[in-house]
């Protein structure tokens, strides 16, 4: 019995010793891989941040593309280690990708959201403080999220926009450009002086420092014969900072003018006339 107990241990020992013998090598290969791969992966994360970096894509979804770079990485690693020690990996692939269609299909609108952003962090339609006219809000861009995009109306209200339908319709980018064009109507009587309130106008304009003549012209049209006014048509143009000052104030100074001149702005009236 002794003995056999002694050649049972003797068994054990040489099995296993010969077990070391084929596997240790192969262990000692896919953990030399792994850290190797991991310092690999790492850096090529880090590169294309930088690259991201020096082409000027914003720093949130730099991180992102780079942390996602670097799981996508470590798992085709793992798998690929898993692989030299001889795990069979066939079944794993296909549990992952069943599990990420799942996931795709439950998860639909987020990823909708998720790829407008990815677009809209890349291609840049807007900034964080650009004014925008998006999905029928008009609001100051106050926070650009890989899901959402947060804006601030003019009466400070937060509004989300979900950035799926954000990056799939018509977005007005207001103040992108340095200058713009200030489009204002002024009504005059029919019994005033046209030539006369065209002049006014022209003259406050000339006399308004903001406004660029020499660079884009001014125009002054009759654009309508209204029912109660003749309206004229006033184009200027401006620097983009200065569009709302100019705009309220042309019609507060235009006012005043028109007073001081005698030239009627009308009410809305209807003649009727009386057989």
């Amino acid at each position: 019995m002794e003995n056999f107990n002694q050649d049972n241990v003797a068994k054990f020992i040489d099995q296993a010793i010969e077990m070391a013998m084929a596997y240790l090598p192969k262990l000692l290969l896919a953990l030399i891989t792994l850290l190797v791969g991991f310092w690999i992966i790492s850096k090529l994360a880090k590169g294309l941040e930088k690259v991201l970096s020096l082409r000027l894509v914003e720093a949130t979804l730099q991180r992102f593309l780079g942390t996602m770079l670097s799981g996508i990485l470590k798992v085709m690693l793992i798998i690929s280690v898993a692989s030299m020690i001889g795990i069979e990996t066939t079944s794993f692939i296909a549990m992952i990708g069943a599990a990420g269609l799942a996931i795709g299909l439950a998860l639909q609108g987020s990823l909708s959201n998720f790829a407008g952003g990815v677009l809209i962090l890349f291609f840049k339609p807007f900034k964080i403080g650009d004014v925008i006219e998006a999905q029928g809000y008009l609001g100051r861009i106050k926070e650009i999220q890989i899901f959402n995009t947060i804006i601030t109306t003019m009466d400070n209200e937060q509004v989300i926009i979900p950035n799926g339908i954000l990056s799939n319709g018509p977005i007005k980018n207001l103040f992108i450009e340095k200058t713009r064009r200030v489009d204002m109507t002024f009504g005059i009587s029919y019994d005033d002086d046209l030539l006369k309130a065209k002049d006014v106008i022209r003259q406050l304009i000339i006399g308004d420092g903001r406004l660029l003549e020499e660079e884009h012209g001014h125009e002054i049209y009759v654009s309508a014969h209204a029912d109660s006014s003749v309206n004229l048509l006033v184009r200027v143009w401006c620097q983009s900072d200065d569009f709302w000052p100019v705009y309220f104030g042309m019609h507060e100074t235009v006012k005043l003018a028109f007073d001081q001149e005698g030239i009627t702005i009308p009410y809305p009236q209807r003649d009727v006339h009386m057989k």
